[in-house]
């Protein structure tokens, strides 16, 4: 069976953006609910820190997931890719270096969003991290002035 490698290029092509549109939505909607339950939380009725950290530290560990992976994924897209233009110069011989440059930058392009995925993943994390201590915080001290 000769693999044909414009059909290739589409199927990674599409697997490739389909899982980082997955992982951006999911990464959007992780932030929004945790921001949410952030703002409508009343830690003040909360007594143990432990269930106060589990409470709010929920789902922010996909938050972590997508921005560390999705740069991997594109970067799995880009690789494919690549492989792909290789093995269509391998099969039909010499090809006009344009043809060529256009396959290597729409390989590229996974890249590229692999990072425009990570970057707000890494962002909202990091702004969810820090309003999650804010939070934390602030127990501790209503619990130190209560018991003193």
């Amino acid at each position: 069976m000769k693999l044909n490698p414009e059909e290739l290029k589409e199927v990674v092509d599409y697997s490739v953006m389909g899982i980082l549109l997955f992982m951006s939505v999911l990464s959007f909607a992780v932030f929004l609910e945790r921001l949410y339950t952030l703002k409508k939380i009343n830690i003040f009725e909360i007594f143990s820190k432990k269930e106060l950290e589990l409470i709010l530290t929920k789902r922010l560990y996909i938050l972590a997931t997508v921005a560390t992976n999705a740069p991997y994924v594109g970067l799995l897209g880009t690789v494919l890719g690549i492989l792909l233009t290789f093995y269509s110069i391998g099969e039909r011989g010499f090809k006009e270096p344009k043809e060529i440059m256009e396959d290597l930058a729409l390989a590229l392009k996974a890249t590229a969003l692999g990072l425009l995925v990570a970057i707000p993943s890494s962002i909202f994390y990091n702004y969810l991290l820090r309003k999650v201590k804010e939070k934390i915080y602030l127990w501790e001290i209503d619990r130190e002035k209560l018991y003193s």
